[in-house]
């Protein structure tokens, strides 16, 4: 219930309790006069609890209707900046920090609040950006290391006097200086993307055309885990949008799909128009998520069950890169999961006119 209401209702109490104390308080003076004048017999008695009816009913009850009717008004004026302070308080997120709520300036107690508020916003967006400005600054700053690391044990791996023993070694330390690689670009496009740092192209392109070559670059990706990876269609689908964005969304779904898949699974893709919209399903067999992880799988650095996350390379860092590309490109991307069974991931962008 809502504060107004609940005042209402109080106010409304507060008003039938005082109509009833009138009510007892008149009746109390009848008596006294009558006494006074006649003789106190039941006729009369009864004459003066009439009156005092009377009187309730035509005075009492309208001036109570009135009083209700001015003190829901009364509420109404009073909660209404609270109403219009709470829809501008539910529109800001951390993508619009900056923005302000809009102050009465007539220094009242809600006047106060917003001032408030607005002062904590300023604060958190403060902090947003010297969080978004360590991390674009440190993986920048990791790049360098990270090369000349690279560089040199690509040399080292050249030489010839190297053991097997060595030489794995070495192999290893590659492996892991590349996936360090991934993790600090991916850092690094996540937080250009919150800083607003990065744009994306907006020309004419067959969504169509890069699901094939993205289901080719799958069909390699699936052979060390012997999965079959099936495109079921691939309706014609004029877009317009980012080459690039969308062929690395399309990377990091298939790869998604092969990873999570269960050795000689199966990953179908399929892409389909319905009313307008381009929608894509990237299907897998697998071990799943587990319903109360579903809403946690666009998290960044989530990798779901951790006994089984630790088997898959990667970094948690995809699927979030997925939606940013899809929300960027004016759709949707919703991921569904029947553990053991088939896990789903659907994208639905917006077709344009061919």
């Amino acid at each position: 219930m809502t504060i107004r209401a609940r005042l209402t209702l109080w106010y409304a109490g507060i008003l039938f309790v005082s109509v009833l104390v009138i009510t007892g308080l008149a009746w109390r003076e009848f008596a006294k006069e009558r006494a006074a004048v006649v003789s106190r017999d039941e006729h009369e008695e009864n004459d003066g609890w009439e009156d005092v009816v009377q009187i309730s009913l035509w005075c009492g009850i309208p001036a109570a209707l009135v009083g209700l009717a001015g003190g829901w008004w009364l509420m109404r004026r009073a909660m209404s900046p609270v109403a219009a302070l709470t829809q501008a308080a539910a529109r800001i997120h951390e993508g619009n920090l900056d923005e302000r709520l809009p102050r009465s300036g007539n220094g009242d107690e809600l006047d106060r609040l917003t001032e408030v508020f607005n002062a904590m916003t300023a604060r958190l967006d403060n902090s947003f950006n010297r969080i978004r400005e360590f991390t674009l600054h440190a993986s920048h700053e990791l790049k360098t290391p990270l090369t000349v690391l690279h560089g040199e044990l690509e040399t080292a791996l050249r030489e010839e006097q190297n053991e097997p023993a060595a030489r794995e070694r070495l192999l290893s330390q590659l492996d892991e200086i590349q996936r360090l690689g991934k993790i600090v670009d991916a850092l690094s496009l996540l937080t250009k993307v919150d800083a607003g740092l990065v744009e994306l192209k907006q020309e004419p392109l067959r969504l169509d055309e890069l699901v094939r070559d993205s289901y080719d670059d799958a069909q390699i990706l699936a052979r060390p885990r012997e999965v079959r990876v099936e495109l079921t269609s691939c309706d014609e689908t004029p877009l317009r949008g980012d080459r690039h964005r969308l062929r690395q969304l399309l990377l990091n779904l298939t790869d998604n799909a092969i990873k999570y898949c269960q050795e000689r699974g199966k990953v179908t893709i399929d892409l389909h128009r319905v009313n307008g919209v381009a929608e894509l399903k990237i299907a897998n067999t697998g071990p799943g998520i587990a319903p109360e992880l579903q809403g946690r799988v666009f998290d960044r650095f989530f990798r779901g069950d951790a006994s089984r996350g630790n088997a898959v390379e990667g970094c948690g860092l995809g699927l979030s890169i997925a939606q940013w590309i899809v929300t960027a490109h004016g759709g949707s991307i919703q991921l569904t999961s029947q553990p053991e069974e088939l896990t789903t991931a659907t994208v639905r962008l917006p077709v344009s006119a061919s």
